[in-house]
This record gives structure tokens, C-alpha cells and sequence, in this order.
């Protein structure tokens, strides 16, 4: 490894083929879908305390159990769905983030704004990618002005530094490490 690089990416994403897919064709990506970014954000909440791979692997799983991320579907989930989900092995089964989780559907479903837009609304202005891990930070001002203004809004489980990590999964900036060959997540987002 040289300066966070392995193989041409940055150091995490050349352990696995899960870890390598996921590195070269979707971390980092823009995405201004709200469905696709309710599903980021819970599967962000999942893995706190876990190993990214961990929920990686068992992403289809999560994906079947919450009925594809669908928010009204999720939303309207009672006490028989959360019997089921706790039973489900194919998932993390943790009854504060699953009770999160439909909250937090819940809490899109209100909102006044399209989730897609709420959230990037917070993104900052580009910015060079990060020449070292040391240099990847694990929250910045705005993903603690994000989680507050979700956590205002309903939302659960959401931190400041839960909430970074869906903004670097969800492109909304680049923490790629100078020099890795994934492609740059944000035009005008220097890649070196």
C-alpha cells in the first residue's frame, strides 16, 4: 500500500470482491434518488458498530426483509413486521435500528421536501480527494448540520458520523484517495 492505494483503489476496497464491486461501481456515485438514499441512510444505521461488509453482504437480505426500500411499504410497518424482522437471520437483527428504521420511514414520508433534495442540500463544495486515510475525515460540519436537521425532522440513528458515511456512499463528496482509479464522484471534484 502506498499512500492509502492498493491495486489502483483506495486501501478498503481491494480485500473482497464484494469490497472491490462495490469500491469501483457504486461508493462514491452520485445518487439523487430518494429511495435509493432512504436505503443508504438505513443501511448506514445497520452497520454502525459493524463491519461495512458485514451489511454488504447481507444487503439483499435487508433489501427482501424492508420491502425494497419502499418508504410508504416500510412506513406502514406494525408489530408483526417487527416480529418478523427480529426472526430474520438473514439481516442484523437489532430492535433499535429496525424500530429506527421504520421511523425513519415515517419521517420521509412527511417531510416537505423530497429526501433527495433535503439531502443535498448539504453537500459541500468540491474539494480535492484526500492524499492519505489519515486525511478522510469521519464527519465534517456538515454532516453534523445534516443529522441535525434530520434528527429535527423525526429521523433516528442518525448521527453526524453515520450520516458522512451515506454522504461519501452517495457521492455528495468525493473521499476517494488522490490517485485511485474509481471515477471521480462530482464533476469539478479534483482526483488527484
Amino acid at each position: 500500500m502506498t499512500d492509502g492505494l492498493v491495486d489502483g483503489r483506495c486501501w478498503w476496497g481491494s480485500s473482497t470482491p464484494e469490497y472491490i464491486a462495490y469500491h469501483d461501481h457504486e461508493w462514491g456515485r452520485p445518487v439523487r434518488d430518494s429511495r435509493a438514499l432512504f436505503e443508504k441512510l438505513s443501511l448506514e444505521a445497520f452497520q454502525s458498530g459493524l463491519s461495512w461488509i458485514t451489511i454488504l453482504r447481507k444487503r439483499e437480505n435487508f433489501r427482501a426483509a424492508f420491502a425494497g426500500f419502499d418508504v410508504a411499504k416500510v412506513g406502514a410497518f406494525g408489530d408483526d413486521d417487527v416480529a418478523r424482522l427480529m426472526a430474520d437471520e438473514g439481516i442484523v437483527r437489532n430492535r433499535q435500528k429496525i424500530d429506527a428504521t421504520i421511523a425513519n420511514a415515517r419521517a420521509v414520508a412527511e417531510l416537505d421536501i423530497d429526501l433527495a433534495e433535503l439531502v443535498w442540500s448539504f453537500a459541500p463544495e468540491p474539494r480535492p480527494r484526500p492524499a492519505t486515510p489519515a486525511d478522510v475525515p469521519a464527519l465534517t460540519p456538515e454532516s453534523t448540520a445534516l443529522a441535525k436537521e434530520l434528527k429535527k425532522r423525526g429521523f433516528r440513528f442518525l448521527g453526524p458520523t453515520t450520516v458522512y458515511a451515506m454522504m461519501q456512499a452517495c457521492g455528495l463528496v468525493d473521499d476517494h484517495i488522490a490517485g485511485c482509479l474509481a471515477p471521480t464522484a462530482r464533476p469539478g471534484t479534483a482526483s488527484s
